[in-house]
């Protein structure tokens, strides 16, 4: 058989597990027709490349990420970042700011919650130090703002406006009045990606093209896009250049998409409005067939869904979907056809989707096809480990997470359950599916969507001086538990063959096995024995995706 391209002398970690290693392998039109060693070889013509020994692996597959939403923080400037000693040194130093920089239209900070020492702001502080413009701050991690009454009158937010999530995603209130506190996506994102649909078809182009430059140049083939809540109009015009970017046969990556739906009130709509993206996003590299929900929110704020009580405040947050209601979607998404994919970092999140799950498959018993994938799990109680390999249910961590300490969670979760998060390792030996991801909304330097980042703190538990990563996360000691580092074979197959079954694609994507898409890496260093820390380093000399060089 002639050959489009033939490689023997290379050190092949397939993740297929019917043939691990192999030293050669054949590629025709796209595809992987050959995989072994080089006996076989034989059969095969073409120009030969020995590779010398060199490593080769499947391409990453990066099972949870934002696409749209970083596109529109590409143009919504977050402005300066603030790390005041209380509340009314944020208000002076945002005060003096905008004294020294006046007639702007809006006024942008970012602010973690940690700096206000307890207390609060609200919008008629706010209106006192910028009563003629708009100003917004964004709490640092991404899941609240704080906006003054010129921001609250443009988008009509009074004190009767409905909360988009009741207890999850709300306008905080005061005695019955809106503080101009946003929590959560479905409140807040509206507001800060508000002029984003006056982005041009080439401002959205570019800011697409840097992701997919970074995506190219580290070997990441194929993501699942997790969407973005409360701006569904915006989150369709990404889309649609992506579905442009593809008919002109410039998106060398594959985007496995997903509509957010916000509550469960929302879930017959959102169900029609899934169903119509999968009819109309459907190229040959963007394909729409899941959709997504945002279960809970984050520790931070005490938004994330817990089944132990906070330990500072003795709530116990809220679920955007009841374990009912799980079970109902499923069985509408089972009859469709589609996939869910669920945002759960607290206990009791994951737990209703679990507890709906077993409800659904207790009446459609093997009929039940959905695919659940429950995203983030930071924290999980003792007796729901076992569950998702008995279930069914996939887990996907994010693993550049899995460092630091347990000292500044340990306030709100108590030490004994701060220092039991990110539990990958026990749910992988239930036999559990574990996949990998980068999760972020923003693109700025993709330091943290480098998926050897991922598997450097996956087998590490640590950032350390070594670490290709942001100085002020550096750690070296180990977060506990110890016994929940992965190793790299772990990291590989979760970033690989595990990533391509949580997407369904398995039977083309996800392993270097004969009949499947041609996406492989080659690196200089040999990855099995790599050293861990600093393993971030590592990245791909060469990409091919479908037989392609792309890089």
């Amino acid at each position: 058989m002639k050959a489009d391209r033939i490689i023997k002398n290379a050190k092949i970690f397939t993740s297929d597990k019917d043939n691990p290693q192999a030293s050669a392998l054949v590629v025709k039109d796209g595809k992987f027709v050959y995989v072994g060693d080089e006996a076989g070889l034989s059969g095969y013509e073409g120009e030969v490349t020995d590779l010398g020994g060199k490593f080769i692996m499947p391409s990453i597959i990066d099972s949870h990420v934002h696409v749209t939403i970083p596109v529109g923080f590409e143009y919504a400037e977050m402005g300066e970042r603030l790390e005041p000693n209380g509340k009314q040194e944020a208000l002076d130093i945002m005060a003096s700011r905008i004294k020294e920089n006046p007639g702007q239209k809006r006024y942008r900070f970012l602010l973690e919650k940690k700096f206000l020492n307890g207390e609060d702001i609200v919008k008629e502080e706010l209106d006192a130090i910028c009563p003629d413009a708009e100003l917004q701050i964004q709490e640092g991690e991404g899941h609240s703002i704080w906006v003054n009454s010129k921001i609250l009158e443009r988008h009509g937010i009074t004190d009767d406006t409905p909360d988009p999530i009741p207890g999850l995603a709300i306008y905080v209130r005061k005695d019955g009045h809106v503080t101009g506190n946003c929590i959560e996506g479905a409140a807040e994102i509206p507001i800060i990606l508000d002029s984003s649909m006056e982005l041009t078809d080439e401002q959205v182009d570019a800011a697409l093209k840097r992701w997919i430059d970074f995506s190219v140049e580290y070997g990441v083939s194929c993501v699942f896009d997790s969407g973005l809540p409360g701006d569904a109009k915006f989150h369709e015009k990404v889309y649609k250049r992506l579905k442009a970017l593809d008919e002109q046969g410039k998106l060398p990556i594959y985007v496995d998409g997903s509509l957010v739906v916000n509550a469960e009130r929302d879930a017959a709509e959102g169900l029609e409005e899934v169903k119509r993206f999968h009819r109309e996003y459907n190229t040959e590299h963007l394909k729409v067939h899941t959709m997504k929900i945002f279960q809970d929110g984050t520790q931070k704020i005490h938004t994330a869904a817990m089944v132990t009580p906070y330990a500072d405040i003795g709530t116990t947050g809220t679920t955007a979907f009841s374990a009912e209601g799980i079970c109902e979607l499923l069985k509408n998404l089972n009859e469709a056809g589609l996939d869910l994919h669920l945002h759960t970092v607290g206990e009791r999140a994951s737990r209703e989707v679990l507890d709906g799950f077993e409800m659904a498959k207790k009446e459609l018993g093997d009929s039940l096809k959905v695919r659940v994938t429950c995203a983030h799990l930071e924290v999980q109680d003792d007796a729901d480990l076992k569950r998702f390999a008995e279930l069914g249910v996939i887990a996907d961590f994010t693993p550049h997470w899995h460092a630091g300490t347990p000292d500044e969670s340990s306030k709100w979760l108590g030490m004994d359950r701060a220092c039991k998060q990110f539990r990958c390792k026990t749910i992988w030996d239930t036999g559990a599916l574990v996949t990998w991801s980068s999760d972020n909304i923003t693109f700025e330097d993709f330091m943290t969507w480098n998926p050897y980042l991922g598997m450097e703190v996956g087998m590490t538990r640590k950032i350390t001086d070594k670490t290709r990563g942001y100085e002020w996360t550096r750690c070296d000691t180990v977060f506990p538990p110890e016994n929940e580092r992965m190793g790299i074979e772990e990291m590989l197959l979760g970033f690989t063959i595990n990533g391509a079954k949580q997407l369904g694609i398995e039977d083309r994507k996800g392993s270097i096995t004969a009949g499947k898409d041609a996406d492989y890496l080659v690196f200089d260093k040999d990855l099995l024995t790599a050293e861990q820390e600093g393993f971030s380093y590592n990245k791909p000399t060469d990409v091919y995706f479908a037989g392609k060089k792309v890089n």
